[in-house]
């Protein structure tokens, strides 16, 4: 008579399981007893560790591989120490009874009694596995309260601080002293380039033999997480700030989309020149012509990358046409936008501001949905319709707020800024365009430059 080929499938979720003596090698030890001293031959061991069993299927990697194997017809019997091992998930215990069932594979428990083979004992299971269920769903909105009472008094929850931070006796973030200053540094850096590549660069070079210098993967982190102003889980002040939400948000509108390790000289416009096909942005190369005298010119261009995927004829502009439009425009345009919103903010000033009574009428209409007075037709209609006029009303903070910015902008473009322009380096020529410019517009007809919008 032919052995019965059996699987040995344990599982382990937390470090308390582990010290209570359920760890995954307990677990394979007594298991692969229990199939030895039946006369059972092992086929194969599968194991999950660190996978709570309500979580999806397809995150139990090796119980995947198991069903795999049993719809492989490799498998007659499945081994596991206690029903919890082996789910607490109604659902998928379900579907997996069914991929056993169609293959004539059992299995079986060896420190509790299963009977899947009568009714009584399928409704055994079904209750047990309820009641894990309901266990586990009682555990996770226990350890959901903690980790919002953590975050209401905003603590450290899990993990590492990160850099820069570290945590005081009240679990409390503090900036962490050995590293401060050179998280100070890399913004300082970074808001002078405006380049993560130079910021990188600078930094891995200026702490080389600091024992708290970062990786490379470490201050791009810094640059791109909101924590360094102070955000998180949508809490503001949470940590100690390095940095203000504005100047993170600018971080991630200007940053560079990529690092191009063999550029020896940054582009001006990399990631502001929009395609006017597909509207992504067009990234800088070099171009090279030999020249009849021998030589080679080299100048820098700008195209669609998606150019050579999709094949669409997109524009190709040179860098000194697109400086030289900015030169020539920027100044212009300054007074054209501060003109529109003089003449919006002169419009709105002409009629009364309604704005409190917009309001006022919008609770009375919640109100009033609330207590079932009105249909929700009626509600979403009205509703949206006092949201629109409260909406104009609120767009005059705006338009002062834009009317303020512009005006610092236009005391940088005062007498004799091109004579200044002229005489910086091509990193703070990249810097002042990226500070001002948020993007630069092709014309789809033309293919040339037509427009641009500010950092307003």
């Amino acid at each position: 008579m032919p052995k019965i080929r059996c699987a040995i499938y344990d599982r382990v979720s937390t470090e308390l399981q582990v010290k209570e003596g359920l760890s995954l090698e307990a677990q394979k030890a007594a298991l692969t007893d229990y199939a030895v001293s039946h006369g059972y031959e092992i086929v194969g061991y599968y194991a999950d560790e660190g996978i709570t069993a309500r979580k999806k299927m397809q995150n139990r990697k090796d119980l995947i591989r198991l069903l795999r194997d049993v719809e492989a017809d490799k498998i007659d019997l499945i081994l596991v120490t206690k029903l919890d091992r082996w789910f607490r998930n109604i659902k998928d215990y379900h579907n997996t009874q069914a991929i056993l069932e169609a293959h004539h594979c059992n299995w079986k428990t060896i420190f509790e009694e299963y009977d899947t083979s009568t009714a009584n004992g399928r409704f055994a299971i079904n209750i047990m596995l309820s009641v894990n269920e309901n266990e586990c769903d009682r555990t996770s909105d226990r350890i959901k309260s903690v980790f919002a009472y953590k975050k209401h008094n905003r603590e450290h929850i899990n993990g590492r601080p990160g850099y820069g931070y570290t945590t005081d006796a009240d679990k409390q973030f503090i900036k962490d002293p050995d590293t401060e200053h050179i998280v100070e540094d890399i913004f300082a850096r970074y808001f002078t380039t405006y380049s993560k590549k130079d910021t990188v660069t600078y930094i891995l070079n200026k702490y080389a033999e600091d024992p708290h210098c970062p990786t490379m993967y470490q201050v791009n982190r810094v640059l791109q997480n909101e924590a360094y102003c102070g955000r998180m889980y949508g809490i503001d002040g949470y940590r100690p700030a390095y940095i203000t939400v504005e100047q993170h948000q600018k971080i991630q509108a200007i940053c560079d989309s990529k690092i191009i390790p063999h550029q020896t000289e940054p582009f001006l416009f990399s990631s502001m020149i929009k395609c006017p096909i597909c509207g992504r942005n067009m990234s800088g190369f070099v171009k090279r012509q030999h020249l009849k005298s021998g030589g080679v010119s080299e100048y820098k261009r700008y195209r669609c990358g998606a150019k050579f995927t999709e094949y669409h004829n997109g524009a190709c502009i040179s860098e000194s046409v697109v400086e030289e439009y900015l030169l020539g425009h920027v100044v212009e345009q300054i007074q054209a936008d501060i003109l529109a919103l003089q003449q919006k903010q002169q419009q709105q000033k002409k009629q009364p501001d309604k704005s409190a009574a917009i309001r006022a009428e919008l609770e009375r209409l919640n109100n009033m949905y609330l207590k079932g007075r009105i249909k929700e037709d009626f509600y979403d209609a009205q509703y949206l319709a006092l949201t629109e006029k409260l909406n104009a009303y609120e767009s005059a903070e705006s338009i002062d707020a834009s009317l303020s910015s512009y005006e610092a902008l236009s005391d940088v473009f005062s007498d004799g800024w091109q004579e200044m322009y002229q005489e910086l380096d091509i990193a703070h020529r990249k810097a002042f365009w990226k500070e001002i410019i948020k993007d630069i517009i092709v014309d789809a007809g033309s293919r040339k430059i037509c427009g641009f919008h500010f950092n307003v």
